[in-house]
């Protein structure tokens, strides 16, 4: 599995269903093993970072740098479930947890005051000053009941951002 010349098997297709969760159909498993050949342009089994960025919505995604630390080398396996994070089925538990991995980028299983200050340096660009962007963190923190220097485990992440309503559906083309 995940060789370009290679097909499905059914086993495989449930294999990939159990892995996420059965977010997806057997006919998006397929049509996502069909993108993914494309995107492992040397048919390796896995994709890399520069074939990821071959995708334009996802190189202009602002948090794009941060994305690539989580899906360099992934496999169709794990490719599907990094995408399972983003299905309309996906629980708010779920979609948390992926953007708790990509405000954590050093994998230390805990964001710091800093960590969501690089994220949202990222996601306003000059729009907003550092001085803005640190004085609406201080008051969410505050308001959760966490300080400038706590650290946010995933507990703590869903209890200061879990509540907002987390739309991050994305359409599975279905051909």
């Amino acid at each position: 599995m995940g060789n370009a010349s290679s097909m499905l098997t059914q086993y495989d297709i449930e294999e990939v269903q159990e892995h996420c969760h059965k977010l997806f159909s057997l006919q998006e498993i397929v049509s996502l093993y069909q993108r993914f050949c494309q995107l492992d342009r040397n048919a390796k089994g896995f994709i890399s970072a520069d074939e990821f960025l071959s995708v334009p919505e996802f190189a202009m995604n602002p948090l794009s740098q941060r994305l690539l630390k989580m899906v360099d080398g992934l496999n169709f396996k794990d490719f599907v479930a990094f995408l399972s994070a983003f299905s309309a089925k996906a629980s708010v538990q779920q979609k948390i947890q992926l953007i708790f991995k990509v405000y954590d980028s050093d994998g230390n299983g805990k964001v710091s005051f800093n960590d969501i200050l690089e994220v949202l340096r990222d996601l306003s660009g000059s729009f907003i000053s550092d001085n803005q962007r640190e004085q609406v963190l201080t008051q969410l923190l505050k308001e959760a009941g966490y300080l400038r220097d706590s650290y946010l485990m995933l507990d703590d992440f869903i209890k200061v951002f879990g509540s907002s309503g987390l739309k991050m559906e994305v359409e599975v083309p279905v051909d």
